[in-house]
């Protein structure tokens, strides 16, 4: 079982763990001598166990809050999971219908009609146009 030095709040402690587990004892030591640092900076030394305590519950209480976040957000991913199931069991919807306006026949063949006299007529004032120029 390998021995680890830490330093929490300037004061070096020898600490033991399992094989392969000295980085997250590391870590963990970091994070409690960065809680430490800040009570010596606010507060100034005080005894080891103290400030042991104080770390640690410094760091249980941001813990707690992450917790919480953590809870909260899984929480909200279970409700968009629950939402996104409904929306893909939800039947297909009907095809919308388009209905596209179609122009009577008659009113067709009479606008053919007026185009038909309209081009007689241009005809026919072309023809006068021509004759008496």
């Amino acid at each position: 079982m390998p021995e680890v030095k830490i330093t929490i709040g300037g004061r070096e402690f020898e600490v033991a763990c399992q094989t392969g587990e000295e980085h997250y004892l590391k870590s963990a030591a970091s994070m409690l001598d960065a809680e430490a640092a800040v009570l010596n900076s606010q507060i100034g030394r005080m005894p080891e166990g103290r400030m042991l305590l104080m770390a640690g519950l410094m760091l249980a209480d941001k813990t707690a809050g992450l917790e919480e976040q953590m809870r909260l957000l899984e929480e909200k991913l279970a409700a968009q999971q629950t939402l996104i199931e409904e929306l893909r069991n939800r039947p297909t919807p009907e095809p919308l219908k388009v209905e596209v306006p179609v122009i009577p026949a008659d009113l067709t063949d009479s606008l053919a009609e007026m185009a038909a006299r309209a081009e007689s007529l241009a005809a026919a004032i072309e023809e006068k146009s021509a004759a008496s120029g």
